[in-house]
């Protein structure tokens, strides 16, 4: 990485070493723009890869989904998704371009990207007829809406379009609220991790056979298997899920409660559990109660259970009622905004909020004993990298004509 860093804040994810990582000397082609694709290089930069972003000529759009906008002026949401990466901006409807990045591809192990089915074979970079002969070691991961055939086969895809019609929806939200957008872009996220996994498994299979191959990840799948009970409830019973609040499908009392200074949220698995929680709050005679001595039972007395519970948290501060159930083996914690839950004295233990210089992110959710990862540099500017990506390319045997960016690409939507 070329970038200097300030020390970072004491208490937060340090800056990475230079060439440490699971993924040290893994090298990335990141063509992919908006979320999945590149949340999931992100990832690989975090543990040691080497990313480079190619942007077409008017960069990756996320820079401008804002506000609120960094002092760079790229929004905020860029720079959750691209820290760690080397930029260059090129024009994949230019033969010029497509022979710098084919110099990056000589010694590749990856490459990524989002676009529509089709633009790849497009510009003559199709894999199984373009890419796999000429670099039989590439491990090519294409994440799309649908994949490229079948009756959605080729059309665009968006984390929200696929809540709605995978079923998400469907069983999020209230009565009052109606199907209800997840409040972040799972399907994205959940479809970047996919990728990352794919990738992986890509690289240790070819440590086997010393082949490359395509990793595909679709939001369309995805979205189907996130729909974990529902999908497995609905195949039993053959009864279509419907909206659940908060509250789950399976367990009681397993949901949102009021106590007297806030909300909480009580997850209780088993009748130990439900005992622990009766004599916390000062209602022992509950666990007794011929409604509610099973979880079946507490699941078709519901209602009366909310009941019985609200009553009982009234007289609790959220806080202490939390701490003592937890201590006591019963999952509880306080509904908590995004400012509260970073300020958590355990995230910042886990070194879940990384801050070094002006940029702000999140932390690793992967922790490795031996090999760690860490943080990257910030996320680059626009094209920040062009004459050291250059220069790798014609080290690769290629010619490394410059980029043609006054001319414009349109290589049709990202997936997100």
């Amino acid at each position: 990485m070329t970038q200097t860093r300030t020390p970072e804040l004491p208490g937060d994810a340090p800056a990475r070493r230079p060439g440490a990582g699971a993924l040290a000397g893994i090298r990335v082609v990141d063509l992919s723009r908006v979320l999945a694709g590149p949340l999931c290089t992100q990832m690989l930069a975090d543990h040691g890869a080497d990313i480079v972003k190619v942007e077409p000529p008017f960069g990756d759009e996320t820079r401008r989904l804002g506000p609120p906008f960094e002092a760079s002026g790229d929004a905020a949401y860029f720079g959750a998704l691209n820290r760690g990466k080397r930029s260059i901006g090129l024009n994949l409807a230019q033969p010029d371009d497509r022979q710098v990045l084919h110099g990056l591809l000589r010694d590749a192990d990856v490459l990524v990207e989002n676009f529509l089915p089709g633009t790849m074979q497009k510009w003559q970079l199709d894999f199984e007829r373009d890419l796999a002969p000429r670099y039989p070691g590439l491990v090519y991961c294409s994440i799309t809406g649908f994949g490229g055939d079948g009756p959605l086969g080729g059309l665009p895809g968006y984390d929200a379009v696929l809540q709605a019609m995978c079923g998400l929806m469907s069983v999020n939200g209230s009565t009052g609220s109606g199907p209800t957008r997840i409040g972040v872009p799972i399907v994205d996220h959940l479809t970047g991790y996919v990728a990352f996994s794919g990738i992986l498994m890509a690289l240790l299979a070819r440590q086997h056979s010393g082949a490359g191959q395509r990793v595909e990840a679709t939001l369309f799948d995805t979205a189907l298997s996130l729909l974990v009970p529902h999908a497995a409830n609905w195949f039993c019973s053959g009864q279509a899920p419907g909206l659940t609040g908060n509250a789950h499908p399976n367990i009681a009392p397993y949901d949102q409660f009021d106590a007297g200074d806030g909300p909480i949220f009580l997850g209780i698995l088993n009748d130990g559990q439900f005992r622990k929680f009766c004599e916390r709050v000062a209602r022992p005679g509950l666990a007794q109660d011929p409604r509610f001595q099973s979880n079946a039972l507490r699941l078709r007395n519901a209602a009366a259970l909310r009941a019985e519970i609200e009553a009982a948290l009234q007289g609790c501060r959220r806080d202490d009622l939390c701490r003592d159930l937890m201590a006591a083996g019963v999952a509880a914690g306080p509904v908590n905004t995004v400012p509260q839950a970073f300020a958590h004295a355990h995230a910042r233990h886990r070194h879940m909020h990384v801050a070094h210089g002006a940029y702000q992110g999140i932390g690793l959710p992967v922790k490795l004993s031996v090999t760690p990862g860490q943080a990257g540099a910030a996320p680059p500017g626009f094209d920040q990298h062009r004459d050291a990506v250059l220069r790798q390319a014609a080290a690769s045997g290629q010619d490394p004509a410059p980029a043609g960016n006054g001319i414009t690409q349109e290589p049709g939507s990202a997936n997100t």
